[in-house]
């Protein structure tokens, strides 16, 4: 079968030095596992940060790819639950299934936990005309979710629902602030935040910010002008005056990191909460202690989310309430130009790739 490969990392982002489509065998199921046929799969940013080596060095030569969707193949003995043609999507969430965490539901913070396509491998991952996974590592379908809309939901919506749902837990009526809106996270972030009948405010280029009021943003501001977190509290403001509550930010997606860290905790209501995933421009940020302590606030680390985080998403995508964002669709032939785009950071949803 065909797959993209890379045997070398790449820190100086040249990536068309070691990306290659290379012939490797098709993959046979173990007993717990599945085969299926890669009809479409999702970049992510783990994909780029996998070539360059850091923050961790990954298993070579290696098969990016954590998002992965298509038509199951073949079964291994064990499997009960998914037949052949079934249509599935992966949730790259690896784990063991049987520590405490696992069984308590949290099964992102297992100490086995490996993300499928990052840390996996030799050749192990979704960039491949034919990919396996343990039966309980894959989700069916819903008969009117095409492939690449799953694909698109993977990782992104099911990392976005935990940080919003899982761990933010927000309610009605909050006003909540979407870092990143035009990125793949931040596409799900103000569909489920909207979903939840919360007055959101998003962040993005100037560029994206009619796309982010289109997909259903109360307000957008550019995060690019120095003074975007004066102009986010000054939305606060207003909205408070209506609600009759304190001005501020409630909730706060956070994926970025960077310059932007320091603001947006200026930007919290005492008591609210700030969660934050990814640091996509960087993770070594200056903290002002004083905004946390002082006014009481919760600082939450999340990472992917579960098996039924992913099901739930999935129910809503079905219902036409969350709708995934696709940007592009690149051939694996195009593989180091999609890259480069997301790398460049030009997007707006979800890029894309597949096999041909």
């Amino acid at each position: 079968m065909k797959a993209l490969v890379y045997e070398e990392y790449a820190p100086d982002d040249n990536f068309s030095k070691i990306l290659k489509i290379e012939e490797i065998p098709i993959p046979i199921p173990k007993s717990h596992e599945v085969v299926f046929k890669v009809k479409m799969a999702g970049l992510n940013h783990d994909d780029i940060w996998g070539m360059r080596g850091k923050p961790i060095q990954i298993p070579m030569p290696h098969i990016s790819g954590t998002d992965a969707a298509g038509e199951v193949v073949a079964i291994g003995d064990d499997v009960t639950t998914i037949k052949i043609r079934d249509r599935v999507v992966s949730h790259g969430n690896l784990s063991c299934r049987v520590c405490i965490a696992c069984t308590e539901g949290r099964e992102y913070d297992c100490r086995n936990r490996k993300i499928w396509g990052f840390q996996t491998g030799p050749l192990w991952g979704g960039f491949c005309e034919y990919a396996h996974l343990p039966e309980v590592n894959v989700l069916k379908i819903p008969d009117n979710i095409s492939f690449e809309n799953a694909a698109a939901a993977s990782m992104t919506m099911t990392t976005s629902w935990h940080m919003l749902v899982g761990r933010a837990k927000i309610r009605p009526g909050q006003t909540v602030l979407i870092m990143g809106g035009g990125s793949g996270m931040g596409t799900f972030g103000i569909q489920i935040a909207k979903l939840y009948d919360c007055d959101v405010i998003t962040t993005a280029s100037q560029s994206k910010l009619e796309d982010c009021l289109k997909l259903g943003a109360d307000f957008a501001v550019d995060h690019r002008q120095d003074d975007w977190h004066k102009q986010v509290y000054a939305i606060s403001k207003d909205l408070a005056k209506k609600k009759q509550t304190g001005p501020g930010i409630d909730v706060i997606f956070e994926h970025i990191g960077g310059s932007h860290w320091n603001k947006e905790l200026a930007l919290l209501k005492y008591g609210s909460t700030l969660v934050t995933t990814g640091a996509t421009t960087g993770y070594d940020v200056n903290t002002d202690l004083r905004h946390i302590f002082f006014k009481g606030v919760s600082i939450l680390g999340s990472t992917q989310g579960t098996r039924a985080e992913l099901e739930s998403g999935m129910f809503w995508v079905s219902k036409g309430k969350l709708r995934p964002i696709i940007d592009s669709i690149y051939a694996f032939e195009n593989a180091v130009e999609a890259h480069c785009k997301m790398l460049k950071g030009n997007l707006f949803g979800k890029i894309l790739m597949k096999p041909s």
